[in-house]
């Protein structure tokens, strides 16, 4: 198993230039190899400064397929939705494809097994292997939407479950599964409030169950500001 790269940034600001020109050469090289690239997008305060970034660079959009890790149970149009986020500051500003955009249909009650059929049906396999997963992490240590404690973690079968989060309401998110069975992990961490996580995460205790974040094994990067370290 491979260690996890950690790049550090000195601000925010360089955090989001770097994951950019990260997120930019993974697709290019991609697209050279295979004619395609898949990623599953995060929600959050610091994908956003990402995506900011990604909607001011020339790019072929329209050749991406997009997904999302997670979402909230909202409308699409509701501030809290991780897609409505990223429409609004990356894929509503560059020529992406419309059927190539695959958001997570939470106006129907039984949104995450649509979004499952969605994944079997685009990537043809029985677990999808995602080109690139983006992921933030919480203070607790969550990603996606895979809370410490939460059943969903144990999942093994689902590609995608609903679950309860306490205080937070009604989830969808992919499982553990398909996050380690993508080809790369782009983590996205910023602020002092996550520091102690982040510590947990890259230097794990004997005996000390791990956060959920530290549970992700794909080849991963971690991109990280000075106050998350």
């Amino acid at each position: 198993m491979l260690n996890p790269e950690v790049v550090v940034h000195d601000a925010p600001q360089a955090l989001f230039e770097g994951a950019a020109r990260r997120f930019l050469a993974l697709a290019q090289g991609c697209l050279e190899r295979q004619g395609r690239f898949r990623v599953a997008l995060a929600g959050g305060s610091t994908p956003m400064g990402l995506y900011v970034r990604l909607a001011e660079a020339e790019f072929p959009w329209e050749r991406i397929d997009w997904f999302w890790g997670d979402e909230r149970r909202v409308p699409p149009e509701h501030p809290d939705s991780n897609y409505g986020m990223a429409w609004k500051t990356l894929l509503s500003k560059v020529a992406v494809a419309p059927d190539r955009v695959h958001r997570v249909e939470t106006e129907f009650p039984d949104a995450a097994e649509r979004y499952e059929i969605t994944l079997r049906a685009v990537f043809g396999e029985a677990c999808p292997r995602f080109d690139l997963i983006l992921l933030g992490m919480g203070a607790d240590g969550h990603t996606a939407s895979l809370f410490p404690g939460n059943a969903a973690l144990e999942e093994c079968q689902r590609l995608v479950v609903a679950t309860q989060v306490a205080g937070l309401g009604e989830r969808i998110t992919l499982t553990l599964p398909v996050l380690n069975h993508a080809a790369a992990v782009m983590f996205l961490v910023s602020g002092r409030e996550k520091r102690e996580a982040l510590r947990a995460v890259l230097n794990p205790e004997p005996r000390v169950p791990p956060r959920p974040a530290g549970l992700v094994q794909a080849p991963r990067v971690w991109m990280v500001d000075e106050a998350a370290v």
